[in-house]
Protein backbone atom coordinates (compact mmCIF):
# COMPACT_ATOMS: atom_id res chain seq x y z
CA UNK A 1 0.00 0.00 0.00
CA UNK A 2 1.36 3.62 -1.04
CA UNK A 3 1.05 6.62 0.68
CA UNK A 4 -1.33 8.18 -1.59
CA UNK A 5 -3.13 4.77 -2.68
CA UNK A 6 -6.46 6.62 -2.40
CA UNK A 7 -5.72 8.44 -5.64
CA UNK A 8 -7.97 7.02 -8.79
CA UNK A 9 -4.64 7.15 -10.87
CA UNK A 10 -6.87 7.32 -14.06
CA UNK A 11 -8.25 10.45 -13.07
CA UNK A 12 -5.09 11.90 -11.84
CA UNK A 13 -2.28 9.77 -13.91
CA UNK A 14 0.48 12.94 -13.61
CA UNK A 15 4.12 12.47 -12.61
CA UNK A 16 4.71 14.23 -8.98
CA UNK A 17 7.22 16.49 -8.59
CA UNK A 18 8.25 18.57 -5.78
CA UNK A 19 9.72 21.67 -4.88
CA UNK A 20 11.35 23.16 -1.57
CA UNK A 21 10.33 26.37 0.11
CA UNK A 22 10.89 26.93 3.70
CA UNK A 23 7.62 25.71 4.85
CA UNK A 24 8.75 22.55 3.29
CA UNK A 25 8.22 19.88 0.15
CA UNK A 26 5.55 21.54 -2.12
CA UNK A 27 3.95 19.23 -4.77
CA UNK A 28 3.40 20.41 -7.93
CA UNK A 29 2.62 18.50 -11.25
CA UNK A 30 4.15 19.48 -14.54
CA UNK A 31 2.71 18.18 -18.32
CA UNK A 32 3.43 18.54 -21.63
CA UNK A 33 5.34 20.84 -23.33
CA UNK A 34 4.77 24.09 -25.04
CA UNK A 35 3.93 27.66 -23.46
CA UNK A 36 3.31 27.67 -19.51
CA UNK A 37 0.21 27.75 -18.08
CA UNK A 38 0.28 27.53 -14.31
CA UNK A 39 -3.10 26.97 -12.63
CA UNK A 40 -3.74 27.95 -9.30
CA UNK A 41 -6.46 26.39 -6.63
CA UNK A 42 -7.63 27.87 -3.46
CA UNK A 43 -9.65 26.42 -0.54
CA UNK A 44 -9.80 23.35 0.08
CA UNK A 45 -8.31 21.97 -2.80
CA UNK A 46 -5.75 20.80 -5.19
CA UNK A 47 -3.92 20.06 -8.34
CA UNK A 48 -6.49 17.54 -8.80
CA UNK A 49 -8.90 20.09 -9.61
CA UNK A 50 -7.51 20.88 -12.39
CA UNK A 51 -7.11 17.40 -13.48
CA UNK A 52 -8.98 17.45 -16.73
CA UNK A 53 -8.22 20.72 -17.92
CA UNK A 54 -4.39 19.79 -17.90
CA UNK A 55 -5.52 16.18 -19.72
CA UNK A 56 -7.04 18.69 -22.32
CA UNK A 57 -4.07 20.59 -23.07
CA UNK A 58 -0.78 19.01 -22.40
CA UNK A 59 -0.77 18.74 -25.98
CA UNK A 60 -0.04 21.70 -26.83
CA UNK A 61 0.90 23.20 -23.68
CA UNK A 62 3.10 23.13 -20.38
CA UNK A 63 0.78 22.78 -17.90
CA UNK A 64 1.88 23.35 -13.93
CA UNK A 65 -0.68 22.93 -11.06
CA UNK A 66 0.59 23.61 -7.67
CA UNK A 67 -0.90 22.24 -4.29
CA UNK A 68 -0.45 24.72 -1.65
CA UNK A 69 1.45 24.37 1.40
CA UNK A 70 -1.33 22.71 3.58
CA UNK A 71 -3.34 21.25 1.02
CA UNK A 72 -2.82 18.28 -1.21
CA UNK A 73 -0.03 16.33 -1.39
CA UNK A 74 2.00 18.73 0.09
CA UNK A 75 3.60 19.07 3.37
CA UNK A 76 1.15 20.18 6.06
CA UNK A 77 3.54 21.78 9.01
CA UNK A 78 1.75 22.83 12.02
CA UNK A 79 3.92 26.13 12.70
CA UNK A 80 4.05 28.09 10.03
CA UNK A 81 1.91 30.92 8.59
CA UNK A 82 -0.69 30.15 6.37
CA UNK A 83 -1.15 33.57 5.23
CA UNK A 84 -2.08 34.11 1.76
CA UNK A 85 1.05 36.23 1.03
CA UNK A 86 3.01 33.63 2.24
CA UNK A 87 1.36 30.88 -0.49
CA UNK A 88 2.20 33.67 -2.91
CA UNK A 89 5.29 33.86 -1.78
CA UNK A 90 6.04 30.19 -3.01
CA UNK A 91 3.96 30.49 -5.92
CA UNK A 92 6.15 32.85 -7.24
CA UNK A 93 9.27 31.05 -6.09
CA UNK A 94 8.30 28.18 -8.01
CA UNK A 95 7.72 29.71 -11.06
CA UNK A 96 11.41 31.31 -11.03
CA UNK A 97 12.41 27.87 -10.13
CA UNK A 98 11.14 26.45 -13.44
CA UNK A 99 12.37 29.34 -15.40
CA UNK A 100 9.13 29.67 -16.99
CA UNK A 101 8.18 32.75 -19.18
CA UNK A 102 5.27 34.55 -20.61
CA UNK A 103 2.83 32.18 -18.37
CA UNK A 104 -0.97 32.36 -18.69
CA UNK A 105 -2.34 32.08 -15.21
CA UNK A 106 -5.53 30.25 -14.44
CA UNK A 107 -7.08 31.11 -11.08
CA UNK A 108 -9.90 30.67 -8.93
CA UNK A 109 -11.40 31.01 -5.41
CA UNK A 110 -7.96 31.75 -3.52
CA UNK A 111 -6.13 31.36 -6.47
CA UNK A 112 -7.34 34.77 -7.65
CA UNK A 113 -5.49 37.01 -5.27
CA UNK A 114 -2.38 34.48 -5.29
CA UNK A 115 -2.13 34.65 -9.20
CA UNK A 116 -2.74 38.62 -9.15
CA UNK A 117 -0.03 38.91 -6.54
CA UNK A 118 2.39 37.35 -8.65
CA UNK A 119 1.38 39.51 -12.13
CA UNK A 120 1.00 42.78 -10.12
CA UNK A 121 4.79 42.05 -9.30
CA UNK A 122 6.23 40.00 -12.87
CA UNK A 123 3.75 42.06 -15.12
CA UNK A 124 6.12 41.91 -18.12
CA UNK A 125 6.25 37.63 -17.83
CA UNK A 126 2.19 36.91 -17.81
CA UNK A 127 0.74 36.76 -21.16
CA UNK A 128 -2.99 35.94 -20.41
CA UNK A 129 -5.42 35.69 -17.55
CA UNK A 130 -8.00 32.77 -17.04
CA UNK A 131 -9.88 33.43 -14.29
CA UNK A 132 -13.10 31.87 -12.65
CA UNK A 133 -15.00 33.09 -9.52
CA UNK A 134 -12.77 34.65 -7.67
CA UNK A 135 -11.51 38.27 -6.46
CA UNK A 136 -8.29 39.97 -5.40
CA UNK A 137 -9.35 43.05 -3.81
CA UNK A 138 -10.53 44.64 -0.33
CA UNK A 139 -13.64 43.17 0.83
CA UNK A 140 -13.71 44.68 4.16
CA UNK A 141 -16.95 47.02 3.96
CA UNK A 142 -19.12 44.15 2.10
CA UNK A 143 -21.38 42.48 4.56
CA UNK A 144 -21.22 39.12 2.45
CA UNK A 145 -17.65 38.35 2.81
CA UNK A 146 -17.43 39.65 6.38
CA UNK A 147 -20.23 37.34 7.36
CA UNK A 148 -18.41 34.67 5.85
CA UNK A 149 -15.38 35.46 7.02
CA UNK A 150 -16.12 36.11 10.72
CA UNK A 151 -17.97 32.70 11.39
CA UNK A 152 -15.83 30.58 9.16
CA UNK A 153 -12.97 32.27 10.25
CA UNK A 154 -13.57 32.54 14.13
CA UNK A 155 -13.77 30.23 16.91
CA UNK A 156 -16.89 28.41 15.53
CA UNK A 157 -15.49 27.79 12.20
CA UNK A 158 -12.31 26.62 13.30
CA UNK A 159 -13.73 24.07 15.30
CA UNK A 160 -15.61 22.90 12.70
CA UNK A 161 -12.46 22.76 10.52
CA UNK A 162 -10.50 21.44 12.82
CA UNK A 163 -12.93 18.53 14.31
CA UNK A 164 -14.83 17.58 10.93
CA UNK A 165 -12.76 18.89 7.88
CA UNK A 166 -16.34 21.02 7.77
CA UNK A 167 -14.98 23.24 4.82
CA UNK A 168 -14.34 20.05 2.28
CA UNK A 169 -17.19 18.08 3.64
CA UNK A 170 -19.66 20.62 3.93
CA UNK A 171 -18.94 24.33 2.53
CA UNK A 172 -17.45 23.02 -0.89
CA UNK A 173 -20.23 21.26 -1.45
CA UNK A 174 -22.78 23.45 -0.51
CA UNK A 175 -20.84 25.61 -3.61
CA UNK A 176 -21.44 23.35 -6.02
CA UNK A 177 -24.92 24.89 -8.38
CA UNK A 178 -25.50 20.59 -9.02
CA UNK A 179 -24.40 18.31 -5.86
CA UNK A 180 -24.47 15.44 -8.48
CA UNK A 181 -21.50 16.46 -9.84
CA UNK A 182 -19.26 16.12 -6.46
CA UNK A 183 -19.90 12.21 -6.05
CA UNK A 184 -18.65 10.27 -3.17
CA UNK A 185 -15.58 8.75 -4.90
CA UNK A 186 -14.45 12.72 -6.10
CA UNK A 187 -15.15 14.52 -2.98
CA UNK A 188 -12.83 11.84 -1.66
CA UNK A 189 -9.86 13.16 -3.25
CA UNK A 190 -10.99 16.44 -1.16
CA UNK A 191 -11.47 14.96 2.30
CA UNK A 192 -8.26 12.97 1.66
CA UNK A 193 -5.64 15.44 2.06
CA UNK A 194 -7.13 16.60 5.13
CA UNK A 195 -7.82 13.32 6.99
CA UNK A 196 -6.78 14.89 10.96
CA UNK A 197 -7.19 17.97 12.53
CA UNK A 198 -3.51 18.76 12.31
CA UNK A 199 -3.86 18.58 8.67
CA UNK A 200 -6.24 21.34 8.54
CA UNK A 201 -4.51 24.80 9.38
CA UNK A 202 -4.25 25.95 5.96
CA UNK A 203 -8.46 25.40 5.32
CA UNK A 204 -9.17 26.87 8.63
CA UNK A 205 -6.43 30.15 8.27
CA UNK A 206 -7.93 31.20 4.82
CA UNK A 207 -11.19 31.72 5.37
CA UNK A 208 -10.32 34.17 8.67
CA UNK A 209 -7.81 35.90 5.90
CA UNK A 210 -10.89 37.08 3.37
CA UNK A 211 -10.87 39.75 5.99
CA UNK A 212 -7.77 39.66 7.69
CA UNK A 213 -5.84 40.16 4.59
CA UNK A 214 -7.17 43.16 3.63
CA UNK A 215 -4.05 45.05 3.57
CA UNK A 216 -2.78 42.60 1.43
CA UNK A 217 -5.30 42.64 -1.03
CA UNK A 218 -4.86 46.36 -1.17
CA UNK A 219 -1.40 45.91 -2.45
CA UNK A 220 -2.68 44.19 -5.04
CA UNK A 221 -5.38 45.81 -6.35
CA UNK A 222 -3.87 49.29 -6.01
CA UNK A 223 -1.60 48.10 -8.99
CA UNK A 224 -3.67 46.15 -11.04
CA UNK A 225 -4.01 48.81 -13.68
CA UNK A 226 -0.19 47.61 -14.75
CA UNK A 227 -2.24 44.23 -15.87
CA UNK A 228 -5.58 45.94 -17.72
CA UNK A 229 -4.25 45.65 -21.48
CA UNK A 230 -3.12 41.37 -20.87
CA UNK A 231 -5.60 39.34 -22.15
CA UNK A 232 -8.27 38.01 -19.59
CA UNK A 233 -10.84 35.09 -20.02
CA UNK A 234 -13.68 34.74 -17.67
CA UNK A 235 -15.30 31.58 -17.01
CA UNK A 236 -17.85 32.15 -14.66
CA UNK A 237 -20.55 29.61 -12.39
CA UNK A 238 -23.46 31.92 -11.87
CA UNK A 239 -24.98 29.47 -9.28
CA UNK A 240 -21.59 30.35 -7.05
CA UNK A 241 -22.80 31.38 -3.17
CA UNK A 242 -19.50 33.11 -2.59
CA UNK A 243 -18.52 35.11 -5.95
CA UNK A 244 -21.39 36.19 -7.63
CA UNK A 245 -22.27 38.61 -10.83
CA UNK A 246 -21.56 42.19 -8.95
CA UNK A 247 -17.61 40.88 -8.59
CA UNK A 248 -17.65 39.09 -12.52
CA UNK A 249 -19.14 42.94 -12.91
CA UNK A 250 -15.99 44.48 -11.52
CA UNK A 251 -13.34 42.21 -13.15
CA UNK A 252 -15.12 43.02 -16.59
CA UNK A 253 -14.85 46.68 -16.42
CA UNK A 254 -11.16 46.08 -15.04
CA UNK A 255 -9.68 44.26 -17.72
CA UNK A 256 -11.82 45.74 -20.83
CA UNK A 257 -9.91 43.72 -23.07
CA UNK A 258 -11.59 40.16 -21.88
CA UNK A 259 -14.76 37.70 -23.08
CA UNK A 260 -17.04 36.69 -20.97
CA UNK A 261 -18.36 32.64 -20.61
CA UNK A 262 -21.38 32.80 -18.18
CA UNK A 263 -22.56 29.12 -17.07
CA UNK A 264 -25.92 29.60 -15.44
CA UNK A 265 -26.13 26.14 -13.32
CA UNK A 266 -22.67 25.77 -12.53
CA UNK A 267 -21.61 26.61 -8.66
CA UNK A 268 -18.46 27.97 -7.41
CA UNK A 269 -16.23 24.76 -8.49
CA UNK A 270 -16.20 25.34 -12.90
CA UNK A 271 -13.76 22.83 -13.42
CA UNK A 272 -15.41 20.19 -11.37
CA UNK A 273 -18.93 21.00 -12.90
CA UNK A 274 -18.15 21.72 -16.33
CA UNK A 275 -15.24 20.49 -17.50
CA UNK A 276 -15.82 20.11 -20.98
CA UNK A 277 -17.87 23.33 -21.06
CA UNK A 278 -14.81 24.95 -19.54
CA UNK A 279 -12.25 23.02 -21.84
CA UNK A 280 -14.42 24.64 -25.24
CA UNK A 281 -14.21 27.89 -23.63
CA UNK A 282 -10.33 28.15 -23.09
CA UNK A 283 -9.12 26.47 -25.80
CA UNK A 284 -10.21 28.75 -28.56
CA UNK A 285 -9.23 31.72 -26.07
CA UNK A 286 -5.81 30.21 -26.01
CA UNK A 287 -5.42 29.87 -29.90
CA UNK A 288 -6.79 33.42 -30.67
CA UNK A 289 -4.21 35.07 -28.18
CA UNK A 290 -1.34 33.46 -29.30
CA UNK A 291 1.39 35.57 -29.95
Amino acid sequence: MTEHDWIDRSEYPFESHFFDVPAGQMHYIDEGTGAPIVMVHGNPSWSFLYRHLIKQLRTDYRCIAMDHIGFGLSDKPRKWSYLPEDHAKNLEALIEHLELENITLVMQDWGGPLSMSYAVNNPSNVSRFILMNTWAWPVNRDLHYIGFSSFMGGLIGRFLIRRYNFFAKSVMKQAFGDKSKLPPETHDHYLKPLDSPETRTGSHVFPKQIIGSTSWLNTIWSRISVLCDIPALFVWGMKDIAFREKELRRWEKTFPNSRTVRFRTVGHYVQEEAPDELADAVIPFLTETTQ
